[in-house]
């Protein structure tokens, strides 16, 4: 019995799996978020801000170097994933935190699916929240704007068009790790993409793909994945 229920789960690995990519999915439901903001809003008071339109100081590349990617210069502004330059990671890390994270997928369209407007942001470096042209443009809910990639769909579609400033608020729960680096007790997640609930405390027990596989506090990561995509304003409340 033991060596049939063994063949039936090698068996069914690979089905998740293409199940889990498969833009043939039940789709998630679109809901209306409502008129971009103009301005970015401002932080609370005991935020650590990591980004706020000057510079780029808080951050580098995965190996180090000074982060490569285009910051506005000013208050406010924002900055431009330079496309092959690599993901960039702050220089402080982190645990349990709200963090909040303001983005714009290119204006003019290019591509479908997975190749318009991607990028994530990792919190600690391993659990990514996804971010994606998901409006009007087809793909796997696990995959799409708002996922936990792989991991947990999102509850509905909030996305706004491409171009527009979109925002994530994210509560995070760290993982419980053992001395062995078992987890113990799973991490949770919840995100409001523009002011939308679309993750509810939802468990993670793995780093989602191109996680890292420490068990510490970690960097808040944003991926390079080909696209320009913009961010401003990013700050972190750590809990």
């Amino acid at each position: 019995m033991l060596s049939l229920t063994l063949a039936f789960l090698i068996a069914a690995a690979p089905l998740h799996h293409a199940s889990a990519t498969s833009a043939d999915e039940p789709r998630v439901p679109i809901v209306a978020p409502g008129p971009a903001p103009v301005d970015p809003a401002a932080p609370p008071s005991d935020a650590i801000v990591l980004f706020d339109g000057t510079s780029l100081e808080g951050w580098t590349h995965l190996d180090g170097q000074p982060a490569r990617w285009i910051p506005d210069g000013h208050a406010g502004g924002a900055m431009t994933c330079k496309p092959g330059s690599g993901s960039i990671v702050t220089r402080q890390v982190f645990g349990d935190a709200q963090i909040h994270v303001e983005f714009a997928t290119p204006s003019v369209v290019d591509g479908e699916g997975q190749g318009r407007g991607n990028s994530g942001v990792y919190i600690q470096n391993r659990y990514e929240v996804q971010v994606l042209d998901s409006f009007e443009n087809n793909t796997y809910p696990m995959g799409q704007c708002g996922a936990i990639y792989l991991q947990h769909a999102p509850l509905v579609n909030a996305c706004r068009r491409p171009g527009e400033w979109q925002t994530y608020d994210i509560v995070f729960r760290a993982p419980i790790f053992d001395e062995s680096g078992n987890v113990t007790a799973p991490g949770r997640i919840t995100v409001l993409h523009n002011g939308i609930l679309i993750q509810d405390h939802v468990p993670i027990t793995a780093p989602t793909g191109g996680g890292d596989r420490g068990t510490g506090d970690g960097p808040i990561h944003l991926q390079d994945h080909g696209n320009t995509v913009k961010f401003r304003n990013i700050w972190v409340r750590p809990l």
